[in-house]
């Protein structure tokens, strides 16, 4: 549990490598953003993590976007 009590935001986390960080940071305690482009999916993602996870979408190329899911 060296991750407890710390928030992560991973993109690109809705699939494959980004999914994998994502549940493997919540093993070590952390509270975890799921965020990709497609929300849904990202969402699904959250849910299968449980505890305090949650999905948003985030499109890296747009520093609005990058904002919104940092505040």
């Amino acid at each position: 549990m060296e991750l407890k009590d710390k928030i992560i935001v991973v993109t690109g986390a809705a699939s494959g490598i980004g999914r994998a960080m994502c549940l493997r940071f919540a093993e070590e305690g952390a509270k975890v953003v799921v965020a990709d482009l497609k929300v849904e999916t990202a969402q699904k993602v959250a849910e299968a993590i449980g505890g305090e996870a949650f999905g948003v979408e985030i499109d890296v190329t747009d520093r609005t976007s990058i904002n919104r899911v940092v505040e």
